[in-house]
């Protein structure tokens, strides 16, 4: 397990100028590290391999933040310009693979208006980090199957002989941003000041109960969507069996359009809509 403490020191301080036009001095940059994400099964049932973490942290060297994965340029707010790949030893995950992560150090420049957003960060208050980046294969824990070209009748959070199903992520593809964002899929992402010693790393380990809680609202929203569909007559069986896949997410703002539309006849008929599959937001 590294120490994500840092000083900008000189050495720091020339990684950030190869990003920066003109070089900045050290009262000019404001540094911190952060996790963009591990290889834990995250809120959505997915999980990144320790493979495709280390291609992230390829393609995340020089990746804007910004705040909610809102693309506009007025949101950026900093710049990663290092990553590196941290084993975070004696924490397993809840599979029983070694905990790791792919940590980053980014940077910001100085300014009066960013001045609230760094006392932010420093008071802990802007912490949760959420990545969005593409893969070419999600690949089911049960079967082995990659969903995206044969989807399989296996649902994330069920167990099957004993095995929990959950969705591996592998062969990322591109990375395009990370976000400060409220509730993030990844339960540990976020800034870090430094690395906590085994004995509280310990009880920090991932919550089963949690995941469990979290796996109960799943279910729930999937029969109320499935509710809606019946009250709407829709009884394209394909259409059903794609609902056992969405995130928690996609499944609430499934439902939201679903009642709006019963709620409101006039309407045209409801269109559902296709996600991306190749693109994942943590």
């Amino acid at each position: 397990m590294k120490s994500y403490e840092f000083e900008l020191d000189d050495t720091e301080l020339e990684k950030i100028n190869r990003f920066a036009r003109k070089p900045l001095s050290k009262d000019r940059v404001y540094a911190f590290p952060v996790i963009l994400c591990d290889n834990e099964i995250d809120r959505d049932g997915e999980r990144f391999s320790v493979s495709s973490l280390e291609k992230l942290s390829e393609l995340f060297v020089g990746k804007t933040g910004i705040f909610d994965h809102d693309p506009k340029g007025s949101n950026q707010t900093s710049r990663i310009y290092e990553t590196f790949i941290d084993k975070q030893t004696g924490r397993t995950t809840s599979y029983g693979e070694e905990l790791v992560c792919l940590a980053a150090k980014a940077y910001m420049v100085r300014t009066d208006k960013n001045k609230p957003l760094i006392d932010e960060i420093d008071a802990g208050i802007k912490k949760e980090i959420s990545i969005s980046c593409s893969v070419a294969k999600k690949i089911c824990s049960v079967c082995g199957e990659n969903i995206y070209k044969k989807p399989c009748s296996h649902i994330k959070g069920k167990s099957y002989g004993g095995k929990k199903c959950f969705v591996s992520l592998e062969e990322p593809l591109d990375a395009y941003e990370w976000s400060f964002v409220a509730v993030p899929a990844q339960i540990n992402a976020g800034v870090k000041k430094t690395h906590e010693p085994a004995e509280k790393s310990s009880k920090q380990a991932f919550d089963s109960k949690r995941l469990s809680e979290f796996y109960l609202l799943q279910d729930n929203l999937i029969k109320k969507v499935k509710a809606l569909y019946e009250l709407a007559n829709v009884k394209d069986e394909q259409l059903l069996s794609v609902t056992d896949k969405l995130s928690v997410t996609e499944l609430i703002a499934l439902e939201k359009r679903l009642s709006e539309g019963l709620t409101r006849p006039s309407r045209p008929q409801l269109d559902i809509g296709h996600k991306d599959i190749e693109n994942y937001r943590s």
